[in-house]
């Protein structure tokens, strides 16, 4: 059974990064279906914290306009502090360039939710949809989904299918494409804490000997907390002593105190999940371009994963925006054809996978940083985490690539100075803007 509809562009996930693929396209004027198996989008501790890179896009799609009108929290510094709240390295964000100056902090679901309230009529949303395969022609260039919605298959056709469909993707595999996927050795334990007698007014990481302690602010007077664990400490705990670990792995940071009380009523929150990164060999195949999770994962500490998912999707739609002249007209007939999509499709892999390559190393180097338990990952981190703090230029890089307005790759030598090897004669040397 084939659909008879006309679509200019197919979208696999309707998390941030198909949300913000669709909406990128839709306002090209190019019919999109949007699918998800999910029935209704899920509440998740996850993509909560938009960074400056991510927040232009936003702005431009009135998307930030509305997350503000919907109470999220702005934040001006991501901090790794000591357990007794000292700092050792501040990102500060008000020394980046006018409407770069601020973080944004708000649940996923309201995110979620804003981008969805921004689709226009161009864009149409079906749930409860299992993608079942791509569709593809004899030269092996896809050109369609197999989809099932209530125990009935059927074919869907258009030049350009974008997966978002997450870290297992199914269209990645399909098509052969693979990455680099890497387990840490550690879980997190994240609480949603209301109405706390103390509220951290940055992004902030607690360095402990047991790993990882971060919190941040959110709307309605609200904290998110992460806790590292080992990947079996929780085993066959019940409640009442997940209770007790976590007033024990707060009250071990005095920082924390002021959480403590409100944790007995937070425990109904928790979540509990496995940490991964995860990096494609390609972006792009005939017919198909990856977006999001499907195409990039990193650790939560980094605030990274859902602002790359939100900047590539842009850069996709604008690299096929080139390619196109006028606007088409939605509903008429397609303007797109395979030879358009595909050179856009290389554009966007070459434009696109360099930055993720970059943005995958310092994701993965903050995470290690504050995460790494090991003797020589403690010692390395935390010298790391000192020389870049006291180091101007150095924290200046750091924080433009992290906000994602970079890349600014540090080169050798600054990795020599980041860890204290040699002296720094530039330290003093910000960069303007």
């Amino acid at each position: 059974m084939s659909d008879s509809t006309h679509y200019d562009a197919l979208v696999c996930g309707a998390g941030v990064g198909g949300l913000a693929s669709a909406r990128a396209l839709g306002e090209l004027g190019l019919r999109v279906l949007l699918v998800d198996r999910q029935r209704a989008p899920l509440d998740v501790a996850k993509g909560e914290v938009l960074q400056p890179g991510a927040l232009r896009v936003l702005r431009r799609w009135g998307t930030e306009r509305l997350l503000r009108e919907r109470s999220a929290v702005g934040l001006d510094r991501l901090v790794v502090r000591t357990a007794r709240g000292d700092a050792l390295m501040a990102l500060d964000y008000r020394q980046l360039p006018d409407g770069d100056r601020q973080l944004l902090a708000h649940d996923h679901l309201a995110i979620l939710t804003s981008l969805a309230d921004g689709l226009g009529p161009e864009v149409e949303i079906r749930r409860g949809v299992l993608v079942q395969e791509p569709l593809r022609d004899d030269t092996g260039r896809v050109t369609g989904l197999r989809l099932t919605q209530k125990g009935v298959s059927h074919d869907v056709r258009a030049p350009l299918v974008v997966a978002a469909d997450g870290i297992s993707s199914r269209l990645r595999r399909a098509v052969g494409i693979g990455g680099r996927r890497v387990d840490y050795p550690h879980r997190l334990v994240s609480l949603d804490i209301a109405g706390p007698a103390w509220r951290p007014e940055d992004f902030a990481a607690y360095l402990t000997d047991r790993g990882l302690r971060l919190a941040y602010p959110l709307p309605g007077g609200r904290v998110r907390l992460y806790l590292q664990t080992r990947s079996d400490e929780l085993r066959g705990l019940d409640r009442g002593r997940l209770e007790e670990w976590a007033a024990q792995a707060v009250g071990e940071v005095p920082a924390l105190h002021g959480l403590v009380p409100a944790l007995a009523a937070a425990a109904g929150s928790r979540q509990i999940f496995s940490v991964t990164r995860f990096l494609s060999d390609r972006l792009a195949a005939p017919g198909l371009a990856l977006v999001g999770e499907a195409a990039y994962a990193v650790h939560p500490m980094a605030a990274q994963g859902m602002n790359t998912a939100i900047t590539s999707a842009a850069a996709l739609a604008e690299q096929i925006g080139r390619r196109l002249g006028d606007r088409p007209a939605a509903g008429g007939p397609s303007r797109l054809d395979t030879a358009t999509v595909d050179a856009a499709l290389h554009a966007y892999q070459a434009e696109r996978l360099p930055f993720l390559v970059q943005a995958a190393q310092t994701s993965g180097n903050a995470a290690r940083m504050v995460t790494d338990l090991s003797w020589p990952g403690r010692v390395v981190g935390r010298r790391a985490v000192r020389c870049t703090g006291a180091n101007p230029r150095l924290l200046h890089t750091v924080t433009y690539n992290m906000a994602g307005l970079g890349p600014r790759p540090l080169t050798p030598l600054d990795r020599l100075q980041q860890i204290g090897l040699l002296p720094d004669p530039r330290a003093h040397l910000v960069p303007a803007g």
